[in-house]
């Protein structure tokens, strides 16, 4: 026996208010109009997207197309889901993360792996180190030979 009650329309709906989902709209711009459609795109770059059957209400989802709902689209705990949808604590995956400051920056991991350090190597580099690294490595490159 689970220690929550059946999950509703309404329910789901105040999870993807409360958690920060978009509501999608179609091509001329206005909401989609067969379901209530979100997206939520999370901090690794990956996007979800969830559908809530109309009208938005108090129907109960059977428990095995919750289960689907809550792992695939949601991708929640039922704890994760019943404290954002009740208690309106937005679950962790949703909260931004602070990057390291001693992280090198896009711009740099990227010219070194182009210059062939592995990204081990460039993880274990501070922001100073990595654009040192790069700053010696074009010192060594020949320059352009001249007329001759």
């Amino acid at each position: 026996m689970s220690k929550y009650p059946p999950a509703t329309r309404e329910d789901h709906d105040d999870f993807c208010t409360v958690e920060g989902w978009v509501l999608v709209r179609g091509a001329s711009g206005k909401p989609v109009t067969h379901h209530r459609t979100y997206e939520l795109t999370l901090t690794d770059g990956r996007i979800l997207r969830t559908r809530i059957s109309r009208p938005v209400d108090r129907t109960q989802y059977r428990p095995s197309l919750w289960a689907h709902v809550s792992r695939d689209q949601l991708e929640v705990t039922a704890d994760e889901f019943w404290t954002c949808a009740r208690d309106r604590v937005v679950p962790g995956r949703s909260r931004p993360v602070q990057p390291d400051a001693q992280s090198p920056p896009l711009y740099v991991v990227e010219r070194l792996i182009r210059k062939g350090l592995s990204a081990r190597e460039i993880a274990s580099m501070s922001e100073d180190e990595a654009i040192e690294c790069l700053h010696s490595m074009w010192s060594q490159e020949p320059g352009p030979s001249g007329p001759e």
